[in-house]
């Protein structure tokens, strides 16, 4: 009887432990760098408009995110909770920000239809691209993770896994840590802002 007792509140503990894990998403806005920090640095990419260096932005928090045009489903979600989190900001607050859109496919994404793509999120954000070997090194040293895999559904016949945290750089120029996929709207804008007051 004991046995069998002992075993039921075992089954409901783990019902409970798969259900916790299934189902509760804290908002954890802000992903700490590993303790290794990557170096980041300047780059410059292609947009519509030309070149484009992060040192453009020199004076102003800068969200970087690696992404492609073609994606079926993280970036627009991401772009569109970031186009969500910029409209709780500020016109003060946006003033002092920039949101770069980076894409890992430029097979496919020319400077062009990046700019469309972007700026129907919202019209601060920049989108450019690069060689693959440019986009590659830059990559690296931001720790982004993208591969090419065939897809049959896709256009052009390829996906492409991607990380899918938005990298936040500080108006120095320094990576300083990232917000992860899923970040609710307002949890987002709230690490915004408080970056933003720490500067």
């Amino acid at each position: 009887m004991v046995q069998k007792l002992l075993l039921g509140v075992i089954a409901i503990l783990a019902a409970l432990v798969v259900g916790l894990a299934l189902f509760w998403h804290p908002d954890l806005p802000e992903r700490p760098l590993p303790k290794a920090a990557l170096p980041g640095g300047d780059f410059t990419l292609q947009s519509a408009d030309g070149p484009v260096s992060l040192k453009d932005f020199r004076g102003r928090l800068v969200l970087v995110y690696f992404g492609y045009t073609y994606c079926p489903d993280i970036c627009p979600t991401a772009l569109s909770a970031t186009a969500e989190a910029l409209r709780l900001l500020t016109p003060e607050e946006k003033a002092r920000l920039a949101v770069l859109f980076v894409s890992v496919d430029p097979e496919r994404d020319t400077p062009a239809r990046l700019k469309e793509y972007a700026q129907f999120f919202d019209p601060i954000i920049v989108g450019m691209t690069g060689t693959p070997a440019v986009l590659s090194e830059i990559a690296g040293r931001y720790g982004v993770f993208y591969a090419r895999q065939p897809a049959e559904t896709a256009g052009g016949g390829y996906v492409v896994d991607h990380t899918s945290d938005i990298l936040i750089v500080d108006p120095s120029g320094a990576l300083a840590g990232k917000i992860a996929h899923g970040t609710a709207p307002q949890a987002m804008a709230d690490e915004i802002r408080k970056r933003l007051n720490s500067h």
